[in-house]
């Protein structure tokens, strides 16, 4: 297992932040659409920043960063209404997908207010015990009408990484195969790919980060695909497309 380090150095001392990314190939669950007991042999665990971590795991704490989450919008309007990305007649960008207002990262100053919140959260994921961060959502500048740009994205996630080593946890690269490198560059230090194998993206994220990725799929087919392709090697696992809990009627879990 791979350890890597951060170390700020003060007059006359060191102090050393010490962060490790998830174990390759290990036994994944996707929790972000709500918590529950692990199945049995899952090391590594995704919840959202509002959850618990799972005891004894290695968990990974999902915060959406570049999207408000539907039930925090009203929250974002009246306090950060700013950061809210708007066209030019003043009407929000939104994600209609998901229903998530994208947050304007456009400007260094913009990028520093946000960066400030999401580290909150952060801070709050070290808190709890989490081992790694899960920002999500970095490809909203693809849903931004042409206002937001991918450099401004990687530019937001330098701030975060930076923030997140000095805590002690790793941060995940989540989606976006077209970052390319820039995000390890950047100083991300995994992988979080959903539908790689659906698509055939999955050598996009192990070129870049070995067998530091973790896929998820939706479908049984490319559960099966990736799985053949990569189960020696990479941490994948089948869920449905909520990611719900069991006893939801549409539960669904595989690893392979």
């Amino acid at each position: 297992m791979t350890v890597l380090a951060v170390i700020s150095l003060g007059i006359g001392t060191a102090d050393a932040a010490t962060y490790t990314p998830p174990p390759a190939n290990a036994q994944f669950d996707y929790q972000i659409g709500g918590a529950y007991a692990p199945p049995s042999g899952v090391q590594v665990v995704s919840r959202d920043r509002t959850a618990t971590p799972a005891a004894g795991l290695y968990n990974i704490c999902y915060v959406n960063v570049f999207q408000t989450q539907p039930d925090e919008i009203s929250w974002w309007q009246a306090n950060h209404d700013d950061l809210l990305l708007k066209d030019a007649k003043g009407q929000y960008v939104v994600d209609s997908d998901w229903g998530e207002n994208l947050i304007d990262v456009s400007t260094p100053a913009k990028r520093t207010a946000v960066a400030a919140i999401v580290n909150g959260w952060i801070d709050g994921c070290a808190a709890k015990g989490f081992k790694a961060v899960e920002p999500d959502n970095i490809d909203s500048y693809e849903r931004s009408k042409g206002l937001l740009q991918k450099s401004n994205a990687i530019a937001l996630l330098k701030l975060l990484a930076s923030h997140t080593h000095d805590k002690g946890l790793a941060i995940a690269q989540k989606n976006t195969t077209d970052l390319g490198t820039a995000g390890k560059a950047a100083g991300l230090d995994f992988a979080i790919a959903e539908e790689c194998g659906r698509y055939d993206e999955c050598g996009d994220y192990t070129s870049v980060y070995g067998n530091n990725v973790i896929v998820i799929e939706y479908t049984k087919s490319a559960f099966t695909k990736v799985c053949k392709a990569y189960g020696a090697s990479l941490s994948i696992v089948l869920r449905d497309l909520d990611v719900t809990a069991p006893g939801s009627g549409s539960y669904k879990y595989a690893a392979c």
